[in-house]
């Protein structure tokens, strides 16, 4: 749209994109402790998170240069980047540093019994800076869509002259930032909280799967005929995060019960809210001489 477009010599696409990573780490330093984290392992992820960010970016690069290598098998590094090859290296790097690190910094392993807590807390600021990452995309004119005639149409400059697409960066954004608004308020009302990462893969991975019959701009090949790398990465990542529902309900939520209760002497760190409440109310009762169930009313 605006490709050669800049501001103080930084172009469009670079200024959208840190100003999405640093709004997205704004709400999630706004929200830690609502999450019930700790500054410390909340300081040490964000450490963690902008090195994995960079290294993430490499990826990004590597998937598209693997794509185009599948579609001509000619391997060219700097053709372009993918955000999914971004996510999946971001991701990778981040969990082997957290817990690689973190093992050495945290004596009392609270990085891991939190570690669910920094997955709910992050994934809507992911789905944030994705957005802004995408309106990114609109102004470079990158990730476009077919050339259409209807009033949908944006015109973006592609194969050396300005024609009119269907800005499927524009629509891509606003579903994000919906998504980011549903993952907020899951939180907020503590209702799902720990299945933001599933409720992100799952969404998008649909969403996108579906936009990409719309998208237009060179991508390479996946592999599989009938499927765009996109689509099939979607379609991977959709069921991974509908196996980390289960994963977590029936074995992970238990393991950090465990770890928490060995370094800590408390199970309820992973428990559910009424689960924490009461006790805390049979406390002040207990203080106040007065039956629990009062205090709860009061």
């Amino acid at each position: 749209m605006f490709p050669d477009a800049n501001i103080l010599g930084i172009d469009l696409y670079w200024l959208v994109v840190v100003i999405g990573i640093v709004t997205a780490m704004t709400v999630a330093r706004l929200l830690y402790k609502h999450v019930g984290m700790s500054f410390a392992v909340f300081r040490f992820a964000i450490l963690v998170l902008i090195g994995a960010i960079f290294i993430g970016y490499v990826f990004a690069i590597l998937f598209q240069s693997w794509y185009a290598y599948i579609e001509t098998g000619v391997f060219e590094w700097g053709i372009g980047a993918t955000f999914y090859g971004g996510l999946i290296g971001a991701v990778v790097v981040f969990v082997a540093a957290y817990f690689g690190i973190g093992h050495f910094v945290f004596k009392d392993k609270r990085h891991v019994t939190e570690f669910h807590r920094i997955v709910s807390l992050f994934m809507p600021c992911v789905a944030l800076a994705h957005g802004f990452g995408r309106i990114g995309c609109l102004f470079a004119g990158c990730c476009y869509g077919i050339a259409t005639d209807s009033w949908i149409g944006i015109s973006m400059f592609v194969n050396g002259e300005w024609q009119n697409r269907v800005p499927t960066q524009l629509f891509e954004a606003l579903f994000l930032f919906a998504l980011f608004a549903v993952l907020i308020v899951l939180i907020e009302k503590k209702k799902l909280a720990d299945y933001t990462a599933s409720i992100y893969l799952m969404a998008y991975g649909v969403f996108r799967f579906a936009i990409e019959y719309v998208r237009d701009d060179y991508r390479g090949a996946s592999g599989v005929a009938f499927l765009t790398p996109s689509q099939l990465t979607a379609v991977l990542l959709a069921i991974f995060g509908a196996a980390l529902i289960v994963l977590y309900k029936y074995i992970l939520k238990s393991a950090y019960a465990r770890v928490a209760e060995k370094y800590d002497g408390e199970a309820i760190d992973v428990a559910d809210a009424d689960a924490v409440t009461e006790p805390v109310e049979q406390e002040k009762a207990d203080a106040e001489n007065v039956p629990a169930e009062q205090v709860g009313d009061e």
